[in-house]
This record gives C-alpha cells, structure tokens and sequence, in this order.
C-alpha cells in the first residue's frame, strides 16, 4: 500500500473515532447508534459495545485525539459503577437504555473478555482506574470463565456463578484470545498469552478437520456442532454453517499471538494462510457482485448472501498483517481489493461512519442488525497498516508515539475517496502461496 493509501486509513479512524463519540450516554456507558450516528432510546446498552468504544477510544487517547482520553475514562467508568454487578461479582451482559436495570442478567465469556480488552487498552494509555479493572477482570475470568479442565472459555453463566450453560463457542474463544493477548501485554505477565496460545491449539485442529471451514458451534467438550441454528441462519452472533469473517479475524489474531512468542509448537502462520484462502475464495462475490457474504455452509455454498461491514474489516486487517508478516503481493492486492471495495460502497459520506450492512444488490440493509452499533471493527481495520504487528493493538499504537491521526470536522458531509488503485472486478486476486 502507498503511504497515500495508508494516509487515508488513518483518516478515516480519524473521522469514525469523532462519529462514534456521539454514542456518550451521560447516564453512563455509550448507546447503540442509528444509522445517523445518534444513541437508540429503545435499545439496552450492551456491556460488549461499551468495551469496544472504551478500546478505542484509548487507541484514540494514545494517538492525541481530542477528547478521546475522557471518553475513555467515561467508559471505564461505567464498567466499573453501572454495569458491574456489586452482588454477585462480574458485569451485567446489558442495562436498560434509560436506567441501571439489568437487560439482561446472564454471565456471558464475550462481553466479559471486552471488558479485559478496553482495560487492557486503557491501562496502556495511561488511563485512570484501568490497572485496577484489568486486576478485576483478570480475576472475573480467572474464577468463572476459563475452564481449566479444557483449557477453553465457559460461554455462559446465570446472574449467580451457579448454573453455566452446556453450549461453547468459537466467537467467545476468539474475542478472549484478543483480550488475553491485550492483557499480557498490559500487565507484562506472559501465562495470559499462554493462555490464548491453549485456545489457538484447540481451535485450530477442528478448523483443518473441515477443510479450513472453522466451527462456530460446540458441546461441553468442544465437539462441533455443525448444525447448530439451522433454523436460525440469521442470528448475529450464532449464526448457522462457518463465518468467514470469523475466519479472517482468526488468521490476524494468529499472527498476534505469533509475536507475543507464546504458541511454539502451533503453524500459526500456516493456519492463518489456510483460513484466509479459504474465506476469502468461497466468499468474495460469489453471485458475481463484489464484497464478502456473512455466512456459508459446509460444502462452501452461500448461506446469508447480506455484506457486512465488520467481514469487510477482518479480511482487510488480516491481508494487511499477512502482508506485514509475509511481504507476498496477493495479501497486498486484496487489501488494497476490499479498501477500494469499502470506499465505494460501505463508507457512508451522507450520515458518517460506514454502512453496516448492504444487502446482495450492495443497498444499504438491516436485514442482521439495525444501525451503527460501534467503530471497533473498522477503527482497528483503518489503524492496522500504519502499525507494526504486536501481541496487541493497544501495544502496537504505544510503540507507535509518534503516529498521529488528522483533525476532522464533527459535522462532516464527505470524506476524501480511498486510492483507486485497486481492482474492483469479480473474481480473486492471486493467491499468495502461488507467489513466491
């Protein structure tokens, strides 16, 4: 990528990061955001969209945005008071939108290992209380989500620690290999890195078990569940069949996990090659129009044809690292693929932010999910080529002193268009393990 391009990345952090500041709630936390940037009045406050915006906006803090330091700390502060559940331990999974009431009552490993990750983020930009919540959410999990016996995250649990449910998941393994990985990084103590390491080596066996199509769904002993949802193929965050998307978001956190020196013994670049491949063939336009599909079955077939914007991200943040890593020019090409991609048809110059879902005709849709939840996803997406590849982001952005992002105006009604260098036909660009 030229440093144009890569000047126009940082741009466009720069603007979703004054977008999404919209979502600050003064009853605490951020709210999920309408297409046009403003906080949902009927829609609980998740505690996983807190944690992504309180993750970025510490990536902000250590990139001088202004304001974003505060909104960190607005964040962690609603972690730490609203959301915590002062009873029973842990963090209520979402509180009413207009009052502290628990949404929902359940433990849940996902929005638990966000809550490591902004204090993870936090604490290596300085923020205040982070140390402490990192310590606390260490613990949390310590305790009650990390299954020693397995080696592997417990999914769910009742509001009490008493009851856990007999599902396991992939997308909570995936987001607690990123948080640990944060938290080493954090804490300077290596046995959390070790700990996603012990994740990667389960994950990765059932991944080549079906051709680099990885499981989402398993059993309290991790067997897969093949045909779990088949009724509900839709579901946003269990969907039925293999998420591509997913697939990349693995292949660039291997390659995290493979700098912070824990894994030895794992292929993890060879396993990020194969689920990139893999996602990447069977789910770029394959109906002849361009972008990733959500989801495919186990013969490679589309399932849910809809473009989402965060598969969109984790196949650009994984080519970007797979080219860090390897210097090959296929992960160049499709990097440069899906900006190109991005800039015509996700990026919203009207309202800001990006579409967050486009339907097979590439019209903007709510077919998954409504609205403009967070910036994580793109955020990371847009900071990645600038950085050097780290256990964390967090850690990559404190190396990485001197980057700064440009000012942007709040009220902005257009962006400057990504590099138009790339190729926008169908079809895939050469494969890197063809080009040595």
């Amino acid at each position: 990528m030229t440093a144009h391009g890569a000047d126009e990345m940082l741009a466009e952090a720069s603007h979703l990061l004054t977008f999404g500041a919209g979502s600050r709630l003064s009853a605490g936390g951020f709210g999920w955001m309408d297409a046009q940037g403003t906080p949902m009045p009927a829609h609980p406050r998740p505690l996983y969209v807190t944690g992504r915006m309180t993750h970025s906006f510490s990536l902000g803090a250590m990139l001088d945005v202004p304001g974003a330091g505060e909104l960190a700390d607005h964040g962690i502060a609603a972690i730490r008071d609203l959301f915590a559940d002062a009873e029973y331990g842990g963090w209520f999974t979402a509180v009413d939108s207009d009052s502290a009431t628990p949404a929902d009552g359940a433990k849940w490993a996902y929005p638990h290992a966000f809550v490591i990750l902004a204090a993870s983020s936090a604490t290596l930009a300085g923020r205040p209380h982070a140390p402490e919540l990192l310590a606390e959410a260490l613990a949390v999990f310590d305790r009650y989500f990390w299954d020693k016996s397995m080696q592997m995250p417990i999914e769910e649990w009742d509001r009490g620690f008493t009851t856990s449910a007999g599902y396991r998941g992939a997308n909570a393994a995936m987001h607690s290999v990123e948080a640990l990985l944060a938290a080493a990084d954090a804490s300077g103590e290596a046995q959390w890195a070790e700990r996603a390491a012990q994740i990667a080596g389960r994950i990765l066996p059932a991944a080549e078990q079906h051709e680099w199509r990885l499981p989402e769904h398993y059993d309290v002993a991790w067997r897969p569940l093949l045909e779990h949802n088949s009724a509900h193929k839709e579901d946003p965050f269990k969907p039925y069949g293999a998420t591509p998307g997913h697939a990349c978001e693995w292949a660039r956190l291997l390659l995290h996990l493979e700098s912070s020196g824990a894994g030895a013994g794992l292929d993890l670049l060879g396993a990020a090659r194969s689920l990139f491949s893999r996602a990447v063939d069977e789910a770029w336009a394959p109906d002849g129009t361009n972008g990733l599909i959500y989801t495919v079955g186990w013969d490679g077939a589309p399932v849910i044809r809809q473009r989402l914007h965060w598969v969109q991200c984790e196949a650009m943040a994984a080519a970007t690292v797979l080219h860090q890593r390897t210097g090959e020019p296929g992960y160049a090409q499709w990097r440069a693929r899906l900006w190109s991609y991005i800039g015509e048809h996700h990026l919203d110059r009207e309202r800001g932010s990006w579409h967050h879902e486009l339907d097979e005709a590439l019209r903007p849709d709510a077919r998954v999910r409504p609205g403009k939840a967070d910036i994580y996803h793109a955020v990371q997406a847009m900071l990645l080529p600038s950085l050097p590849v780290r256990a964390s982001l967090a850690r990559a952005v404190h190396e990485a002193r001197r980057l700064r992002l440009p000012a942007v105006q709040a009220g902005r009604a257009s962006r400057p268009a990504p590099d138009q260098g790339a190729p926008t036909h169908r079809g895939a660009a050469p494969r890197p393990d063809q080009e040595k």
